[in-house]
């Protein structure tokens, strides 16, 4: 998206106002649908008419009202949500539109056909000089497939993709995020995690589930550890525990290793304030961790790194603090 809005609740109703003509247009079974270009809008089938607005790739076109065919060339009239950069918001704009360039629920392959141009729109996102708001055009296409095809078997992984991306985004800066003055000194590090929820609810017990799960990690971790062992405590219980919950997700092995991880600079921290016996025992967890990776998950990339952090305690060699920049 490229508007930027006040409040998370200003966010959330204007996703709620987006999408909700699309919710009315399934329970009524009709025909609606996105773009996968960026298309006009004109104020009659012509493209020398007036242009009355522009729909961005991924933009929800829920109602289609007139068809017409002009010159060998297929002429949709609809009602379409737009940008309405004024507002920094969204609209709906009535206007014709050239008909190649809307996929709607009734096309054939319409979910792969949107689902193929939101990996396109990522892929552009990831390269340097690539389209402009294409992330954003990714995160729109990818729920646009969870949106008018549901049942699909891309819709879980659709809708995925829409809230990891969406998550990133706001991780970034690109997406707006509450301003710190509105929020509570313990939110202000949070994103927004409305749409990893809705993962979680609609696609339980599924690998799209537990990624979405681990995304929301990122509003349980400390941030800045300010050299105080509450938060490596903390956060390690988190992944251990996640590790545990989800051992089949793609995620479990990155997990454990950032519990071990944790435990080991726990070390180092507890060996700085003269506390042996702490330091012994986050030792021994972070060994037994490491020991966990390598045994459950022997073909992960994680593995390598778990080698080398069983080494570093075995050698006692420091991961935090002064001591990691430094031989002894």
């Amino acid at each position: 998206m490229t508007q930027f809005c006040k409040s998370k609740t200003y966010l959330r109703l204007l996703l709620a106002a987006a999408l909700l003509p699309c919710a009315l247009l399934h329970a009524e079974g009709k025909e609606g649908g996105t773009v996968i270009r960026e298309v006009n809008l004109y104020i009659s089938p012509d493209t020398n008419a007036q242009r009355v607005a522009v729909v961005t790739r991924g933009r929800t076109v829920p109602l289609i009202t007139d068809r017409s065919n002009i010159g060998g060339k297929p002429w949709i009239k609809v009602l379409a949500v737009v940008d309405a950069s004024e507002a920094r918001g969204v609209k709906e704009v009535s206007g014709w539109m050239e008909g190649r360039f809307l996929v709607t629920n009734t096309t054939p392959n319409g979910d792969q056909i949107i689902f193929g141009e939101a990996v396109d729109s990522e892929h552009q996102a990831e390269q340097r000089g690539g389209r402009r708001h294409a992330g954003e055009d990714a995160m729109r296409l990818y729920y646009r497939v969870y949106d008018y095809f549901p049942k699909s078997p891309l819709a879980g992984e659709a809708l995925w993709r829409s809230a990891d991306i969406r998550w990133q985004l706001e991780k970034g800066g690109v997406l707006a995020r509450p301003s710190a003055h509105e929020m509570s000194p313990d939110m202000r590090d949070q994103i927004d995690d409305e749409t990893m929820r809705e993962v979680i609810k609609k696609f339980p017990r599924t690998k799209w589930a537990d990624l979405a799960a681990y995304d929301m990690i990122d509003n349980k971790v400390c941030g800045d550890w300010k050299g105080e062992t509450h938060c490596p405590e903390k956060e390690a219980e988190i992944y251990e525990s996640y590790a545990h919950d989800h051992p089949q997700s793609p995620k479990a092995p990155e997990a454990l290793y950032n519990a071990a991880w944790r435990q080991a600079v726990l070390v180092d921290m507890h060996r700085s304030n003269h506390q042996e016996d702490k330091a012994a025992k986050a030792r021994k967890k972070a060994q037994e961790l490491t020991q966990e990776l390598i045994t459950k998950f022997p073909e992960s990339d994680w593995k390598p790194r778990a080698v080398n952090l069983a080494y570093m305690l075995d050698q006692n060699i420091a991961v935090y603090g002064a001591g990691a920049t430094s031989a002894n």
